[in-house]
């Protein structure tokens, strides 16, 4: 070979290594930091994420704890009760405003216990059941001011935790835990 071929190629060589091994080198330091910026950014959205979730769970809990509340039969009776409804209009409405409170707030069985949503259910429930049977011992024709005194007679005279109650205490204890 020609001295002149072997000088350049030797140039060459003195020139490639150096550049590739710089190139490579700065491959690296790159993709490192580029690795250990998402991890942060993947960090950072975690940590806002947990402070989102934890926001939406206390704001689940403070929805139930009202809805637990709102279905009481004193709070539904005053929000549905009219002077010229009778027995099976008030029951009618009684139902259809629990049942609404409730479809309004299905959604947050996403952020509570499933103990605590069953319990929910259940309140719902033996409500309507409760004042369903109160209603059907009265006659038909029963004025709704009537029929909205034996309910709340009947529960005053019960002595037992109204179904609502009981859930809310469990809830209440379920939210506690959860914030400390």
């Amino acid at each position: 070979m020609d001295t002149t071929v072997l000088n350049v190629i030797s140039d060459a060589i003195l020139v490639t290594v150096p550049t590739v091994t710089i190139g490579g080198g700065l491959y690296l330091v790159v993709k490192s930091y580029i690795r250990r910026d998402q991890e942060l950014r993947i960090i950072e959205l975690r940590a806002t994420a947990g402070k989102e979730t934890r926001l939406l769970r206390l704001q689940a809990y403070e929805r139930m704890v009202l809805f637990l509340e709102r279905i009481s039969p004193a709070a539904v009776i005053s929000r549905v009760l009219h002077p010229s409804m009778v027995n099976h209009e008030l029951q009618l409405a009684i139902v259809q405003d629990i049942r609404a409170e409730f479809e309004h707030n299905l959604s947050q069985q996403l952020y509570i216990s499933s103990d605590a949503w069953h319990l929910i259910v259940s309140a719902k429930d033996e409500i309507i059941k409760a004042v369903g049977m109160i209603a059907a011992q009265m006659p038909a024709d029963s004025g709704a001011q009537q029929v909205a005194r034996v309910i709340l007679d009947s529960v005053d005279k019960s002595g037992h935790m109204l179904p609502n109650m009981t859930a809310l205490e469990y809830l209440k204890n379920e939210a506690r835990d959860f914030l400390s």
